[in-house]
């Protein structure tokens, strides 16, 4: 079990990761770390949880995460970012997150657009980004992370196939050693959140990219392609009827067929 002692120690020399607030158990993290950034939490403050009850997914799915399973964290960022690009701290995080998950692990990870880490084809990670406006550029962000390390919920209670990093390299994994290597991507790529190569990096990760697909939206379920995505996050999806739609994140889900 995570100890803050121990997560001081271990995090020591990053600026992601301090002040840490850990929980042993805790409804949200993004919860939390929301009602902190409100209250003028710093950039690079983070809050922990052993165990989520009511963890959150995109669009309000549950994000499950059994006590001492997982990897469930919170950042608060303060980017000077328009709201229109706020998909780039997706991008930074998923690409971390796959790099962390390779240098820990030597599994391949790769992004299922627009906030799911996959290994083999299996979700292994969510991402959810949050935040705040204030005039023409974001007040704050928060930035959360739910990784399944060795517990993979069932079919039943996820909408797409479900791993965990034991599972798929099995062995142990060392969370401490990962959530380190998490953070530390974070904060090396953060100062280039505009910078072409990040998006480059996110796209090149991206799986089902020219494969059938469904894209479920708010009209219905479409059946084509995702042709490619934008320097914004968004994704280029082509119907088989030819007609190109561009979707954002929102509430739109994208399925293998």
């Amino acid at each position: 079990m995570f100890h803050a002692p121990m997560l001081v120690h271990h995090l020591l020399g990053l600026r992601f990761g301090h002040p840490i607030y850990l929980f042993q158990q805790i409804g949200s993290t993004n919860e939390e770390a929301r009602r902190l950034a409100e209250g003028g939490g710093q950039e690079g403050l983070i809050v922990v949880a052993e165990e989520q009850t009511a963890g959150r997914g995109r669009a309000g799915r549950k994000w499950i995460t059994p006590a001492g399973s997982a990897i469930a964290f919170s950042l608060i960022l303060r980017p000077p970012l328009p709201p229109a690009r706020a998909a780039r701290l997706i991008m930074l995080a998923g690409v971390a997150a796959c790099e962390a998950i390779e240098q820990t692990t030597g599994l391949r990870a790769e992004l299922k657009w627009p906030n799911d880490v996959l290994i083999a084809g299996k979700k292994v990670a969510g991402i959810l980004s949050e935040s705040a406006v204030l005039g023409d550029q974001l007040e704050y962000a928060v930035l959360g992370l739910g990784l399944n390390v060795s517990f993979a919920p069932l079919a039943a209670e996820v909408d797409f196939p479900a791993t965990s990093l034991q599972a798929e390299a099995g062995r142990e994994v060392d969370r401490l050693k990962l959530l380190r290597a998490i953070l530390t991507g974070l904060e090396a790529h953060y100062p280039f959140l505009m910078d072409e190569r990040l998006y480059q990096n996110w796209r090149a990760r991206l799986a089902m990219m020219g494969r059938p697909a469904l894209a479920h939206t708010e009209s219905g379920a479409h059946r084509g392609r995702a042709e490619g995505v934008d320097a914004d996050g968004a994704l280029i999806f082509r119907l088989d009827s030819g007609e190109a739609l561009r979707l954002t994140a929102g509430d739109v889900r994208l399925r293998p067929i």
